[in-house]
């Protein structure tokens, strides 16, 4: 059949229509490519040919309160592989696996993966500065070194508890590593380059270097000496009592700021794969439950004045040695009792019978009220992982045998934490701050402060007034009574001693105790408060005994280094028998040999240099105070001599 060419010239010009529209979309296709999505397009094309190298980001450091550095990093870079790029990949890996001490077939496996990127390990991983150099000095292609740090705690063990340490990857795991990491570990940055298909380096382009931003640095609230202070006493404190582990905590109690927390046994943060798991992930000052004892009575005697119960000078009891609540029977840690006393004696005698009483003129309702306002029961809140909540017992099984064991410090469970808090609130005026050990943050570049922890006031729980009478009276526990052992020469010194039984296998232990002492000073103005507590040690197991004088030890020497200086007036310290009593050195200059040999009544031995009849000078000076018994050293010269003006 023939076709027309009115037919053909129909179809060539319908043939050129479609031709004209195809190519007019496929102008306009390329225009749209070019000029509206081109760049988005040569973007996504040049992130299919981007390779990176990381650059790790440095961690933010931790100082303490003065700026000492108690972690910080170190550089150590570490090995990767861009596996296209390696040219001989036996010679590389036998070359590599020398330098490393690597097996060469696990570095040949390693660099023969189909990756982009692949790291080296574990032998490239985090290695010193000067295996990188000698792999630079290698110049295998392929083959770099990416810019890495490792954290480094310069004082061994010193407070690991609290800071805690890092895995591999620079990660907190432990301690205010883990509580903070989101804001120590900064932003990794980043050495960029373009690559073909192959992750051959494309010719003609350059690399680009996107720098890390560095984490923030953290200042504690944990002062360096305290805490050495600290450290060092616990230390020898295990070596003397063999104990299965020991707790100190030191705190301002004006605003809840944590000077010092120690526990034994201890690690080095650098090497805790080398320790038992439960040492590093239990930080046990505010970990470890257990019955308080005696330290608690704090509580009861508070929550006592506050609702006016008692009068500690006037009203009296009378200790039998045991009291009969409920069918059981309470005794007294003295046999035979205390006999009469007033309730400040039943305060510095830690007499249990005596807190039953105060206990029951509360009532459940009353007593337990406190114990909870007083942070009892519950978390502190302080901003480290792992903290217990300790045991209280539910209302609605509280008997008079309940209320009376609480009154004295048994049958509750607490945690170091919560009693430190707790007495710091029952010391500092009545108020109950929230312990905490983070204190500001600070730009790493300009040391700028970028934030700061302010102190935070939970609620009031007693009146100033009765603060004041709580001090008070656990200011002559210290003088007068079960705690003498923390009194310090020249310092007023307020403090508690506890004894407790320790629960095992849900009944009371007849030879395992926890002993502690809490004790705070000045005790008119309080400045720090420190609390020690002694698990199982070997001996006596007696708080007053065990942990009052490393309380005593503590203090003696963290008081002078936080510039709070002796004064005059302190209450007496009573002498038992056998112990030595401190005494102040008078003035001999000017006396005659005669007159001091009638004045020093026995006080003291006196060694003599020089001759003649009259002091020209003594060692130690008048008013040093000295053990009773010391020897003065006096220098002798007659009144009209030369060496009267030397």
């Amino acid at each position: 059949m023939k076709v027309s060419n009115v037919t053909i010239r129909r179809r060539l010009f319908i043939a050129l229509l479609i031709a004209v529209l195809a190519f007019t979309m496929l102008a306009g296709r390329l225009s749209y490519v070019q000029l509206w999505t081109g760049e988005e397009l040569a973007a996504k094309a040049e992130n299919s040919w981007r390779r990176e190298i990381p650059f790790s980001a440095k961690r933010g450091e931790i100082w303490d309160r003065n700026g000492a550095q108690l972690a910080y990093n170190i550089s150590s870079p570490t090995i990767m592989a861009i596996p296209a790029q390696v040219k001989d990949a036996e010679s590389t890996a036998n070359q590599l696996a020398g330098v490393l001490g690597m097996p060469p077939e696990k570095v040949l496996a390693t660099i023969k993966k189909k990756q982009l990127i692949v790291r080296i390990q574990p032998g490239g991983r985090k290695i010193t500065t000067e295996k990188a150099q000698k792999v630079r000095d290698l110049n295998l292609p392929g083959i770099v070194v990416a810019e890495d740090n490792k954290r480094y705690y310069p004082l061994g063990s010193f407070a690991s508890h609290v800071l805690g340490f890092t895995g591999i990857d620079n990660q907190g795991l432990t301690g205010i590593e883990a509580k903070y990491n989101d804001k120590l570990e900064g932003i990794n940055g980043n050495i960029s380059f373009l690559a073909d298909a192959k992750g051959r380096q494309m010719p003609g382009s350059s690399d680009t270097f996107l720098k890390p931003r560095d984490g923030l640095n953290l200042e504690l609230t944990i002062d360096k000496q305290v805490q050495m202070i600290m450290e060092r006493e616990l230390d020898q404190a295990m070596v003397k009592f063999q104990a299965n582990s020991i707790i100190a905590i030191a705190m301002d109690p004006t605003n809840g700021e944590v000077l010092g927390m120690a526990s034994r046994p201890s690690y080095e943060p650098d090497k805790y794969r080398e320790v038992d798991s439960q040492i590093y992930n239990r930080n046990l000052p505010i970990w470890m439950t257990y019955e308080p004892g005696s330290t608690f009575k704090i509580i009861t005697l508070s929550a006592a004045l506050e609702e006016g119960k008692v009068d500690l000078k006037h009203d009296h009891f009378f200790d039998p040695g045991a009291v009969e609540i409920g069918g059981a029977r309470l005794r007294c840690w003295k046999k035979g009792g205390h006999g009469s006393q007033s309730f400040l004696e039943v305060v510095q005698n830690s007499c249990n019978p005596g807190f039953v009483a105060l206990g029951n003129k509360l009532g459940k309702e009353k007593l337990f009220s406190y114990i909870k306002d007083f942070g009892f029961g519950k978390k502190t809140g302080i901003d480290l992982g792992g903290e217990e909540n300790g045991i209280m017992f539910k209302m609605s099984r509280v008997g008079p045998v309940e209320l009376a064991t609480t009154a004295f410090g048994q049958g509750v469970s607490v945690t170091p934490i919560q009693q430190i808090a707790a007495v710091s609130a029952a010391v500092n005026g009545g108020i109950l701050y929230k312990p905490h050990v983070a204190k500001a943050w600070i730009n790493p570049d300009t040391g700028d402060v970028v934030d700061e922890v302010e102190p935070e006031a939970v609620r009031r729980v007693i009146s100033e007034q009765t603060s004041a009478l709580v001090r008070e009276a656990l200011e002559t526990v210290v003088a007068k009574g079960t705690g003498r052992n923390a009194f310090i020469d020249g310092y007023r010194v307020g403090g508690k001693t506890g004894t407790a039984q320790k629960v095992i296998n849900g009944r009371y232990s007849p030879n395992e105790h926890i002993v502690s002492f809490i004790g705070f000073a000045p005790a008119d103005d309080p400045k720090i408060v420190v609390y020690v507590a002694v698990d199982n040690p070997q001996g006596i197991q007696f708080g007053g005994v065990v942990a009052a004088p490393i309380v005593h030890n503590i203090m003696a020497d963290a008081l002078p280094y936080l510039g709070i200086q002796p004064r005059k007036k302190q209450i007496e310290r009573e002498y038992k028998y056998g112990e030595t009593k401190i005494v102040t050195v008078p003035n001999l200059v000017g006396k005659t040999v005669s007159d001091i040999y009638e004045d020093l009544n026995m006080n003291f031995n006196l060694t003599s240099a020089g001759s003649g009849n009259t002091v020209i000078r003594q060692a130690p000076a008048a008013g040093a105070r000295v053990e009773r018994g010391s020897t003065i050293r006096i220098y002798l010269a007659n009144e009209n001599d030369e060496s009267h003006n030397h």
